[in-house]
């Protein structure tokens, strides 16, 4: 019953796995596998916890290099000229179509999104660690206290 159990926990955990080098959200990995999705969460970082170094190093590899083809695209959209179109109809300001922004500002956001991944998954992101010195005086003051009654 116990290895059962077992083997359908590493089932599930390589499903998990599976499910997230696709790129799937972990709420889409707990939908998909009757799972809540912080226990899809628990299971993913469980499971890299016990993957030796080695392998570790393949998959940030290749979460890289699936970073890299997402910034690319998002850079060619980035450089692209979008024009304002309405109803089916080119927007145009004093003959000239008027250029769309938005698709500009999202794949902005779209950059700073991957890159802030990237920053994730190779550790750029750890914390400071800052050190404050000198001394601190603190003085309380207690109204409507009688002090001297305390004593």
């Amino acid at each position: 019953m116990a290895r059962r159990a077992t083997e359908e926990d590493q089932e599930r955990r390589t499903e998990v796995m599976r499910l997230k080098r696709q790129g799937q959200t972990f709420e889409a990995v707990g939908e998909q596998l009757g799972i809540s999705r912080q226990r899809a969460h628990q299971l993913y970082w469980d499971t890299l916890r016990k993957i030796p170094v080695q392998e570790v190093t393949e998959y940030r590899a290749e979460q890289a290099e699936r970073l890299d083809e997402m910034l690319r695209r998002a850079y060619e959209v980035l450089e692209r000229k979008h024009i304002t179109v309405s109803n089916g109809k080119v927007i145009y300001h004093e003959d000239q179509p008027l250029e769309d922004d938005a698709p500009t500002l999202m794949a902005i956001k779209t950059v700073l999104a991957i890159e802030e991944q990237r920053a994730r998954l190779l550790g750029l992101n750890a914390p400071v660690k800052q050190q404050i010195g000198g001394e601190v005086q603190v003085t309380y003051s207690f109204e409507g206290v009688d002090m001297e009654g305390l004593r």
